[in-house]
């Protein structure tokens, strides 16, 4: 490891950066150092602007586009102490989609295809508490408080702890897990010993899933997530409260979602329907004004 990667790594942790955060952020450096094939040190503001345009003509997505920005500025601005080669380096513009969402006739055949095993009950605990699927995996057998009816989610994003409601329902699946695998530590632990399911083999099997099921939409584990939103949503629970469920910072990241549920949508009358409701006017016969008089001058026929 060289050491600028090792002093950006401890500036990282110093300001309590999240893993996942640490790992993107130092792998978004080292793809732009080895672009060049010299030490960010001995690169600028040019070199940092011709970067950017290459991750555009590959095709990168905006949130790698977007991800390396924060990093580089991360890196020239804190561990460097350079702040003007990155005084100008702009963020892209994410294009504004929605989440695609699975109807509740959806979820029920999810969970209907999925085998009598953990990941069954690991996909239902996703769904029913509307967690990431960084959250979800790192369940501890302890986060489960039966007493209280709430599930700990511990270190969400942007490191805050957070509680969800514990449906009587899943309760009741969680147990029946426990009694038949027994987890001492994580409550969905991996293959290898004292370690969580691995997220990529998690996110793999559950692709195979989505595969075979022959959805016409985009589905991946966090589309449970934006599922369990929309549906809360529709159900009546107004958006502060689903905002303190999804451990959203801002109101308008949970606000999206009102662009997403279907139900008002579906109560909006058309003013074509009530265009064809409307009785037909009775038909009005038009007269026809008589032909006017024409005469025959100077060789011109019907002329005024």
């Amino acid at each position: 490891m060289t050491p600028l990667r090792q002093r950006m790594l401890e500036d990282l942790r110093l300001r309590n950066y999240s893993p996942r955060t640490v790992e993107t952020y130092v792998a978004a450096v080292a793809r732009f150092a080895q672009h060049f094939g010299k030490s960010p040190e001995q690169l600028g503001p040019e070199d940092v602007r011709t970067y950017q345009l290459h991750l555009l003509e590959r095709h990168a997505s905006w949130s790698r586009f977007n991800q390396t920005v924060c990093a580089l500025r991360f890196l020239y601005r804190v561990t460097l102490g350079r702040p003007e080669v990155v005084t100008m380096i702009p963020f892209g513009k994410r294009p504004k989609t929605l989440p695609a969402v699975l109807s509740r006739d959806e979820v029920l055949r999810l969970f209907a295809a999925l085998p009598d095993n953990r990941d069954r009950t690991l996909v239902r605990t996703a769904y029913a508490c509307g967690l990431r699927i960084g959250e979800v995996v790192r369940l501890r057998v302890a986060d489960i408080d039966s007493q209280r009816g709430v599930l700990l989610i511990r270190q969400g994003k942007g490191q805050k702890d957070r509680l969800v409601p514990l449906s009587p329902a899943l309760l009741d699946e969680l147990r029946r897990y426990w009694w038949r695998y027994r987890p001492v530590e994580w409550l969905f632990p991996g293959l290898r010993r004292g370690a969580h399911v691995h997220v990529t083999a998690l996110q793999r099997r559950f692709a195979a899933l989505v595969r075979r099921l022959g959805f016409s939409k985009r589905v991946s584990m966090h589309t449970l997530r934006h599922s369990y939103a929309t549906h809360l949503l529709e159900a009546g629970v107004d958006v502060v409260t689903l905002q303190r469920l999804l451990g959203h910072r801002d109101l308008s990241t949970t606000a999206r979602y009102l662009h997403v549920s279907t139900q008002h949508l579906q109560h909006t009358p058309s003013p074509l329907d009530a265009l064809l409701a409307t009785p037909a006017l009775p038909s009005v016969a038009i007269a026809t004004p008589a032909p006017t008089p024409t005469t025959k001058a100077d060789g011109c026929e019907g002329r005024p």
